[in-house]
């Protein structure tokens, strides 16, 4: 699996920060000609994103789909529901607070409506960005919706039936899409995103972008924790637990997913915390491996807050019948992103680009936001699982708490 590959000794998030560090420092005192040449490399790679983002749902999200039909059982329905009750709710939870607190925080004028927002500095101006030296154009074999269908189709397909010869040529095909993405595209996203800042700090909107971002970032993790908070109250009201007891426990999942910022390879320490919790350890053995594939309200409420700061920011629609549709989509295209680094926002990026109009500046700036406060997005995601376990554990009965 991809999780068990090596991907840098550097790691990916390091890379980001030196590449938005050097952009920022370099943009304002480099000649235009370079800044064109990087924007001219980063649309191209932002072809080679939109070309590449149809396949990626195609092969990783089919095959996962496909995968949790082998599980089969009434304990395999009452995990997915919750975990994909849990990622909307923090999606929708995001979205409410954050549209209360963005706009004042940000200092963005809104209209009465609330679907458009107004800064000095829009993130993909082009009086303010430097143009490409040319461009060529990469589309897409398919559209982001139509793959999306074509895996539920095809997922499911091979769920009910057990095809194994079908499950096969999506298994290998997911092999080949992991691959692209380990050794094409996040390699070159640090140089992406270096481009992006150059241009943005050549232009001078990049100090206000990063300062209003840092705001963002830091409304983020009060949101998270507040989540977890809510998460395992209902946890507790239902097992008839102390939640801030539980939540102390799963602790040290919490720790180690900060470090790793990998659901996969915390998945040890956040079996151990779940079975101190007093769950059976076969509820814990089948309920934690599979949230850490399925349950993704860290990452689901960090991509919501950072995209509609982005909007609000670029004067695009944000309105809730928006991001509702938005979200319920991210809850089941991000089933597949697990163990990829930046799995889950490139899973997201289609949708982005096709719901909320996202180009390359904002997708670019989106991506570098969300890798540099991964591990905290993994962190909620893996601490909720415990949240999830509980409730689990109280439906299949038979309790032994203490």
């Amino acid at each position: 699996m991809i999780s068990r590959m090596n991907f840098s000794k550097t790691g990916l998030l390091p890379r980001v920060i030196v590449a938005i560090i050097l952009g920022m420092t370099l943009g304002p005192h480099i000649s235009p000609v370079f800044v064109r040449f990087c924007a001219t490399f980063n649309g191209l790679f932002g072809q080679l994103l939109g070309f590449a983002v149809p396949l990626i749902i195609l092969g990783l999200v089919t095959p996962g789909i496909a995968d949790l039909g082998r599980s089969g059982g009434r304990l395999l329905a009452v995990t997915v529901l919750l975990a994909y009750m849990s990622t909307i709710f923090a999606g929708c939870f995001a979205y409410s607070t954050c549209s209360a607190i963005f706009p004042g925080l940000l200092g963005i004028a809104t209209e009465s409506t609330g679907q458009t927002g107004v800064v000095a500095d829009n993130i993909s101006d082009p009086l303010h960005l430097l143009s490409p030296m040319f461009s060529i154009a990469i589309p897409p074999p398919l559209d982001v919706m139509t793959a999306l269908l074509l895996a539920f189709v095809f997922g499911i397909g091979m769920a009910v039936t057990g095809g194994e010869t079908l499950k096969q040529v999506f298994t290998e095909s997911r092999s080949i899409i992991e691959m692209l993405i380990v050794r094409v595209i996040v390699p070159f996203l640090p140089l992406h995103i270096f481009g992006l800042f150059l241009n943005m700090a050549h232009s001078g909107a990049a100090v206000r972008i990063i300062g209003d971002f840092g705001k963002v970032i830091g409304v983020i993790f009060i949101l998270h924790v507040l989540l977890l908070l809510i998460q395992f109250t209902v946890a507790g009201i239902i097992a008839r637990r102390n939640p801030l007891r539980m939540l102390w426990t799963m602790l040290p999942a919490y720790m180690t997913a900060l470090g790793t910022a990998s659901s996969a390879a915390t998945i040890p320490v956040t079996l151990a915390s779940a079975k101190k919790l007093g769950i059976r350890d076969d509820v814990a053995d089948f309920c934690i491996p599979l949230c850490a594939t399925i349950h993704l309200s860290g990452s689901m409420l960090k991509i919501t807050a950072t995209a509609l700061a982005i909007c609000l920011m670029d004067g695009l629609p944000h309105d809730p019948a928006l991001f509702a549709g938005l979200v319920m989509l991210l809850g089941v295209m991000m089933v597949a992103a697990p163990g990829i680094p930046g799995g889950a926002i490139m899973a997201a990026t289609g949708v982005l680009q096709s719901s909320l109009g996202f180009g390359d500046p904002q997708t670019g700036l989106m991506i570098a936001i969300y890798l540099a406060i991964d591990s905290f997005g993994t962190a909620g995601n893996v601490t909720g699982d415990g949240a999830i376990a509980v409730i689990v554990d109280k439906i299949a009965g038979k309790n032994r708490y203490s």
